[in-house]
């Protein structure tokens, strides 16, 4: 029942929007007009079909085939556009409903043809410009903005930092949603700018997948060239369990993600499960933890304290936590002292602004730290804006990210 209240409601606004666009073909020819309804009513009536073909797809859609997530997301940013163009005819009927009861009251003559004044040609030109905004926007997101990836370079000075790891450098990448991906060519680019990055520690955190394990199969050789001087590590994302496809039974899913887990090891990433390593140089070190997911509203599997069993608060540490959250709920505070924290997660929504000095996404409203460096009591954490895409396949103001940071050590004040 409430499919069908949906649809119905789906109906009337498309119903709506066309009569708007209506007072827009009067000088149409009739052959015209009607390609243009055969188009609009053939789109509209695209999205109860996707519903009635393919609930179970559409409902889980992290394991939607490609082209079916594809006309999901062109039937979205139709959607959308429609919004524009309802809320300018409503605004526009709402003027005319007031301006007819006027003339109504002030006029002497009672045709009531006249009711209503007629639809003004500018307000539905101005409607059809707005609507293009996030046509145009969100469709050159979906063909070249998710592949637009760009290098974020962040310098982060700290005295904890030993002195022989001063210039240190570690290349981040998150979020790589193999599922999603489609264009192989511009994935290839886009390692090969990582490796030339030539960091001393590549890591990456989480959401390597959509669901499934097999998602990444195609690229466990690229992975595999990808090097650094002091190795390559992973940690887990909340995508990675496959909790967001559903599986014949728990040993499916098990088997998924034990397969998962295989395919780290077979790109040469050490995947750290509430571990960590210590990195040495030149008779130093600092210590590279990493921890299960723990996320508000995504499970809290990541144990901070047993990742870091013995070290001691003066000890240098990277923490890598794949949702922002658990430094602001845990590792910020923590009597351990972890100086730096990588990790992703966010997208930044895979839209916004971005401009230097100012930047904004609806995200923020989700996650008041959403992207890029924050610090407190001399505590850092970076949040990757993410390599790949999921739902929306695009990105528009928030490009995919690179991140190259560079530690210093400074004196002691």
């Amino acid at each position: 029942m409430s499919i069908l209240i949906l649809l119905l409601c789906l109906f009337v606004l498309d119903f709506y929007v066309f009569q708007g666009l209506k007072s827009l073909m009067a000088d149409f020819d009739p052959s015209g007009r009607n390609w243009i309804a055969f188009f609009y009513w053939l789109l509209s009536a695209s999205f109860p079909l996707m519903w009635l073909l393919f609930p179970d797809e559409l409902r889980k859609p992290s394991g939607a085939p490609q082209w079916l997530s594809l006309v999901t997301n062109a039937w979205m940013i139709a959607g959308i556009s429609k919004l524009m163009l309802v809320l300018s005819f409503f605004g526009e009927d709402l003027f005319r409903f007031g301006e007819g009861i006027v003339n109504r009251v002030l006029s002497t003559q009672a045709d009531e043809s006249s009711f209503l004044p007629s639809r003004r040609r500018f307000v539905g030109q101005t409607a059809l410009v707005l609507a293009a905004l996030p046509l145009v926007s969100l469709t050159y997101g979906m063909v070249r903005g998710r592949y637009q990836f760009k290098v974020h370079r962040k310098h982060i000075y700290t005295p904890d930092l030993p002195e022989d790891f001063d210039g240190f450098t570690i290349t981040q990448i998150s979020d790589f949603h193999a599922g999603s991906i489609d264009s192989p060519d511009a994935i290839r680019k886009a390692f090969q700018t990582i490796q030339e990055l030539n960091s001393d520690l590549l890591v990456f955190t989480g959401d390597l997948v959509n669901s499934q394990s097999s998602e990444v199969e195609p690229w466990l050789d690229d992975f595999r060239q990808l090097t650094a001087r002091f190795g390559k590590y992973s940690i887990l994302g909340n995508h990675d369990y496959g909790h967001y496809f559903e599986w014949a039974s728990p040993l499916e899913e098990e088997a998924n993600f034990n397969r998962l887990l295989g395919h780290h090891r077979s790109m040469g990433f050490d995947l750290l499960m509430n571990d960590k390593r210590t990195i040495q140089c030149n008779g130093s070190a600092i210590h590279l933890l990493g921890v299960e997911n723990w996320g508000v509203g995504f499970g809290q599997l990541g144990d901070l304290d047993r990742t870091l069993g013995d070290l001691g608060a003066s000890d240098f540490k990277v923490l890598l936590s794949h949702d922002p959250t658990h430094w602001e709920q845990v590792v910020k505070d923590h009597p351990g002292n972890v100086q730096l924290t990588l990790s992703g997660h966010t997208h930044g929504m895979q839209m916004g602004i971005e401009f230097p000095g100012f930047k904004w996404s609806p995200i923020q409203y989700r996650y008041p730290r959403w992207s890029d460096l924050h610090t407190e009591n001399d505590r850092f954490l970076y949040i990757n804006r993410g390599f790949g895409v999921l739902g929306y396949r695009g990105r528009v103001g928030i490009w995919p990210e690179i991140t190259h940071i560079t530690l210093h050590k400074t004196k002691d004040v």
